[in-house]
């Protein structure tokens, strides 16, 4: 999302914040080393053990949520997702939807009509000004899309308007007038003492001339992250209902951005796959209920 993601996957402050919002470095922590794994490998992570793609796909098969994250300009992390959505909703059938992080929620009548046949590619491209709202190439999730379209599977616009998280992070969530408080999640959660201390070491590596606190780049993260949980939710009912989520790694990992944030608010049962670096690595207990090992990071070419 060029010009507006602050916080973006596992590895990254994003433009908002003047690092930018490709090319992102990693979030710093040491972990003690352990043997490598390689490329392809599947990891449930509580059990320590690989496993096989069609163990994986049937654990999370039985989940009512699955989310599945990604570093938003990386090519494997994308063929991860869309391999494991492909199965998804081969098992799902019609119970299936598909939240993505990277519409908010005033697109949502966009998306509908697309994946309905009502725009063509280009122009619900245009329609969502896709350069805008995102600004990856769109090559990277095509794929996601089309698989969607192909299904008739409803799409979720599952994230906050940019511009009310740019106003938070840089005025606060207080400073919102009552038209734009109204357009995110009712509940903003920044108690959670372990999210916290997780996003001050993210902000203390940076440089954010642009922002007068820390608080205020909590709040703004948690305006994210409370959004997209709470419209989940919403589209978790009826009972039956399935969503397979795509969110930055960020969002995601230790459980504490929107996964913990969703049950909390709906009591459903959950997974969450981190696709993650081949080769030597740390303790991983926590991270995620399951970890891909993809190739080392590169970007993708056109």
């Amino acid at each position: 999302m060029k010009g507006v993601i602050f916080l973006s996957a596992l590895f990254a402050v994003g433009a908002l914040l003047g690092c930018g919002g490709k090319g992102m470095a990693p979030v710093p922590g040491s972990m003690p080393s352990r043997p490598s794994a390689p490329a392809g490998e599947i990891l449930d992570v509580k059990a320590g053990i690989p496993i096989l793609f069609n163990d994986l796909i049937h654990s999370l098969a039985s989940k009512d949520v699955v989310f599945v994250g990604e570093v938003h300009d990386n090519t494997a992390h994308h063929l991860v997702q869309v391999q494991i959505l492909q199965a998804l909703l081969n098992r799902w059938g019609e119970s299936a939807t598909i939240g993505m992080e990277f519409f908010p929620r005033p697109m949502q009548e966009k998306l509908d009509r697309y994946v309905k046949g009502e725009l063509t590619e280009s122009e619900f491209l245009a329609a969502v000004d896709w350069e805008r709202i995102w600004g990856f190439p769109y090559f990277l999730y095509r794929p996601l899309m089309l698989a969607a379209r192909e299904k008739f599977v409803r799409i979720v616009a599952i994230n906050a308007p940019q511009e009310i998280v740019k106003k938070v992070a840089r005025e606060g969530l207080a400073n919102l007038a009552a038209e734009e408080r109204a357009q995110i999640a009712r509940d903003i959660d920044l108690e959670n003492a372990e999210h916290r201390e997780f996003l001050r070491k993210v902000f203390g590596e940076h440089s954010h001339s642009d922002l007068k606190s820390f608080d205020r780049f909590y709040e703004a993260q948690n305006v994210w992250e409370d959004t997209m949980a709470e419209t989940i939710s919403f589209h978790l009912v009826p009972k039956g209902r399935k969503m397979i989520v795509f969110t930055g790694n960020g969002h995601i990992i230790h459980k504490f951005g929107v996964p913990d944030r969703t049950v909390k608010r709906i009591p459903v049962s959950m997974a969450t796959v981190v696709p993650y670096p081949a080769g030597s690595h740390g303790d991983l207990q926590g991270l995620a209920d399951y970890v891909w090992f993809i190739p080392g990071h590169s970007r993708p070419k056109q």
